[in-house]
């Protein structure tokens, strides 16, 4: 898959794939092209060039709420929550139609923060409880694959453990996870391989033993 930003090329011949119940996790510098893709692969940027397919399916020509109902569920770096809506409206908005959407009682029960919360605006929010929040929406409209754009950025780490722990358990359900990721020790509790994005190329892919051994230097070239 190839994209464009007007005249600059922002992604260039991507090829990559994510099977059910596996996390893979996206690593490169700010600028990368890590966003670009997923925004691509939820119709929210326009591919110039390739081929993006869903179980088998091409989804060329399919407009994002379409992907949405097709079972694919993004939460972007800026969350997306509607500020003015309380927790339980931003929870209810979405439909959920897949025999895997969480239930709101089960929401509640994987997220008690959520629950003390279930009236306030989403706007009042800690950073935390947003984040909360946006994984917990997307899980509740069934999405088959979760694509998730620095969920733990700037957050507590009380609160990147609850994260973690929620994709480990969507993972044992099926549910397959691209995670754009800068934590590299958190992304390798989760994740079951890596791809290294450079300059809008795949320029490695790595197991978690790869990333554990080079650490130092993924963080030195990731400016970390």
């Amino acid at each position: 898959m190839t994209a464009h930003y007007d005249e600059a090329e922002v992604l260039r011949e991507v090829s990559l794939t994510v099977g059910a119940g596996e996390v893979v996790t996206l690593v490169g510098r700010n600028g990368a092209g890590k966003t670009t893709l997923l925004r691509c692969v939820m119709g929210l940027h326009r591919r110039t060039t390739g081929t993006i397919r869903l179980a088998g399916r091409d989804l060329g020509a399919v407009p994002p709420h379409r992907r949405a109902r097709r079972g694919l569920g993004y939460v972007p770096d800026d969350r997306g929550i509607y500020a003015g809506l309380s927790v339980e409206e931003n929870l209810t908005l979405p439909p959920s139609k897949a025999d895997s959407a969480w239930p709101l009682a089960r929401v509640y029960e994987e997220f008690p923060a959520l629950a003390e919360r279930r009236r306030s605006a989403g706007g009042k929010l800690s950073g935390g409880e947003q984040q909360m929040l946006a994984l917990a929406r997307v899980l509740r409209t069934g999405a088959g694959v979760l694509l998730c754009d620095e969920p733990t950025e700037g957050l507590a780490p009380i609160v990147v453990e609850r994260i973690g722990e929620i994709l480990r358990e969507a993972k044992r359900h099926g549910t397959a996870v691209l995670l754009v990721e800068q934590n590299l020790r958190f992304a390798t509790t989760v994740a079951d391989r890596h791809y290294l994005l450079d300059r809008g190329r795949i320029a490695e892919s790595l197991a978690n033993d790869d990333v554990r051994e080079r650490e130092h230097e993924l963080l030195d070239y990731l400016g970390l």
